[in-house]
């Protein structure tokens, strides 16, 4: 009995290992862990959390501004005096402080300049400017020595102190006096444009500006090439610009003086604007040359004095062939905010930039209700010889932009105030956090404005199917200096801002999204988060791991590939055979048709996908289905259209 018992067992085992054996060999060849396991190191310290929130022991530095500067409009040069304030944070002490001196890029020999390709590119600029620095001096505390130590490389300028800046709350101050000649062609962010009544100066990059030391790289000082944008630290801005009496100034924050730079009756206009839900002409076509009617003075140089708080960056602009037009912004809280919009006779008309103030006024506040409020006194649109660029509370959008193309820029420079003017990330390695980001949020604004006259480009994310497929294609993860200039609009701005919209449309619901995105903005409000702190904070309000997701779209270059291999009748019923012959998985939204031309449909998650790369599901009903198809709203990019439905022809 015992013999038999055993030998029994042993077969018994050995059919079992043999069966299950076969069974386990086969999951481990298909198994897919690998696409839902973790990419990046993203657990929590000190500084940031795991939940994707800034930590107990979180620090950041901070800059306060203070410049004149007047402008020589005969020799195109603006010079004048910058006295910064710096507060050390850090939990080390520093014997130094890194500046940028973006004006530098304009030289022949700057990095920026030879590092562009013979063709040239958007990033070409004029190469006979750069700064003129003198009277540096930078000293710690009130009583501190002055020193004027420094050195200038490229874009950079590193200045030293007598003694360094103490830990956790140090201050020292830092001043210099600087000069440069205006480039009429900035790299499409800042220069001059000759228009019939003059000139008009777009002022950005203007200023010695202190790099972000942070815990993560220490001091950020990657030179300023191109398509890399900026990382600064927030603070206070209190600046004043001297132009001749006849110009009319425009700038980031609140104009402090208005009594000393307009007229009576301009005076009662901006009042009149800031009250009006309509368009209110402050200076109109016909006006651009009354200034006896808009200004106070006739002869000489006139300052304007502007302000801003808890900001990372300051521009203006300044001519005297603006017309000048302006309305009240609505704020969630009650508060409201001026939009204001400057422009040449050459951009006039009601197909143009007639409208501007229009689409300013509704872009912040559709943004301010539907994510977080505007937080600076003026939106101002300036028409200038450059493509769009962006700066907190003011644009610079291209002169000739009309219609569609002007509501997009328009559109697309405000959404910048949330990121990255709001939430500080670093542009200049991480493009697709602001870039990406304000694409996303652009594509709502887009749909909501006027009922739809100008709907978004990304309604159908398979017209974006050819780049893809393309061998050529890159990754978001690509820092954008190092982008092939024709990719950058995919990696910087479209697919990011499509993944953000899969998350959105697909795979969490608007309720879950937005509640974490939401909560992510407020979370980082002025502060500098990195991809991880997104990542985490998403997952843990959404509540949802989204490794699989963050990897295969964020940090990978492959593509959706979903597919109904068969439908066929089971038990009563119907089993609907899958496969994913993408490159990472993705929940499968099913939608059934009915004989009786109902509708019905079915989430699958995305954990199907964890054994292996086929999954069947059982569908019960007791309606008999005409077809079946994956995606119905064809939110999500997958670059195989033939095999998302069953039957196919029915589907073409």
């Amino acid at each position: 009995m015992l013999k038999k018992t055993l030998k029994f067992g042993l077969a018994f085992t050995f059919l079992t290992l043999t069966y299950f054996g076969d069974t386990w060999a086969q999951q481990g060849k298909d198994n897919n862990q690998k696409d839902f396991s973790e990419f990046m190191d993203r657990k929590g310290n000190v500084y940031r959390t795991a939940s994707g929130k800034p930590g107990e022991a979180y620090w950041q530095n901070a800059a306060d501004y203070q410049m004149e500067v007047s402008l020589d409009e005969a020799n195109h040069v603006l010079s004048g005096k910058v006295t910064i304030t710096y507060t050390n944070n850090s939990p080390e002490s520093l014997e130094f402080i890194w500046l940028q001196l973006e004006q530098n890029r304009f030289t022949p020999d700057s990095r920026g300049t030879l590092t562009t390709p013979v063709q040239g590119n958007r990033y070409n600029g004029d190469v006979d400017g750069g700064y003129d620095i003198t009277n540096v001096a930078a000293k710690v505390g009130a009583k501190g020595s002055i020193s004027s130590r420094h050195l200038i490389e490229d874009t950079r300028m590193q200045v030293w102190f007598a003694e360094p800046i103490p830990a956790k709350g140090g201050k020292a101050t830092v001043s210099m006096d600087f000069s440069f000649k205006v480039p009429q062609k900035g790299m499409d962010r800042m220069g001059r444009l000759k228009v019939k009544d003059g000139w008009i100066y777009a002022f950005a990059q203007w200023y010695p500006k202190v790099a972000v030391f942070d815990e993560i790289e220490g001091w950020n000082v990657e030179p300023y090439l191109g398509a890399g944008e900026f990382y600064l630290e927030y603070g206070n801005f209190d600046y004043k610009v001297t132009v001749p009496y006849n110009h009319i100034v425009v700038g980031s924050g609140k104009l402090m003086n208005p009594n000393e730079v307009l007229s009576k009756e301009l005076q009662n206009r901006y009042s009149k604007a800031s009250q009006s839900e309509e368009t209110v002409y402050l200076i109109s076509p016909e006006e651009i040359k009354n200034t006896a009617l808009t200004r106070p003075k006739q002869e000489g140089m006139i300052t304007w004095h502007f302000r801003i708080q808890n900001a990372r960056d300051v521009a203006f602009a300044t001519s005297d062939s603006f017309i000048w037009d302006a309305a009240r912004i609505n704020l969630p809280s009650g508060k409201t905010a001026l939009a204001q919009s400057v422009y040449p006779m050459e951009s006039n008309g009601e197909g143009a930039w007639t409208r501007s103030t229009e689409y300013s006024k509704a872009s912040i506040e559709h943004y301010s209700n539907m994510w977080y409020e505007f937080p600076y006194e003026t939106a101002t649109n300036v028409a200038a010889e450059i493509g769009g660029m962006e700066y907190p509370g003011l644009n610079f959008c291209h002169y000739n932009s009309k219609g569609a193309s002007l509501w997009g820029v328009t559109d697309h420079e405000f959404g910048h105030n949330w990121f990255p003017m709001i939430v500080g990330n670093n542009e200049r390695r991480y493009a697709w956090m602001d870039e990406g980001f304000n694409t996303f949020i652009n594509h709502y604004s887009s749909n909501e404005f006027n009922n739809g006259e100008y709907p978004s480009t990304l309604n159908e994310t398979r017209r974006f199917n050819g780049y893809f497929t393309n061998e050529n294609r890159e990754g978001i993860d690509n820092y954008p200096d190092v982008t092939d200039t024709r990719n950058l609009g995919m990696v910087a701005y479209m697919k990011p801002a499509i993944g953000l919209i899969m998350l959105r449309e697909y795979i969490l619901g608007h309720e879950r999204f937005d509640n974490a995105f939401r909560s992510y903005i407020n979370t980082w409000a002025y502060k500098h988060p990195q991809p991880a702190d997104f990542f985490n904070h998403m997952e843990n309000v959404a509540g949802e791991n989204l490794s699989w997701f963050w990897k295969g779209w964020f940090y990978g270059n492959g593509n959706i590939d979903l597919g109904i291999s068969s439908v066929q009748p089971y038990g009563g019923n119907y089993l609907v055979n899958l496969v994913n012959k993408g490159d990472f998985p993705m929940p499968v939204l099913l939608e059934f048709s009915y004989e009786d031309n109902s509708t019905e449909r079915v989430k699958l998650p995305v954990e199907i996908w964890q054994r292996g790369d086929a999954w069947s599901h059982l569908h019960k009903t007791g309606k008999k289905v005409t077809g079946v198809v994956i995606d119905p709203d064809k939110v999500i990019p997958d670059i195989n259209l033939g095999n998302d439905s069953w039957p196919v022809e029915i589907y073409k």
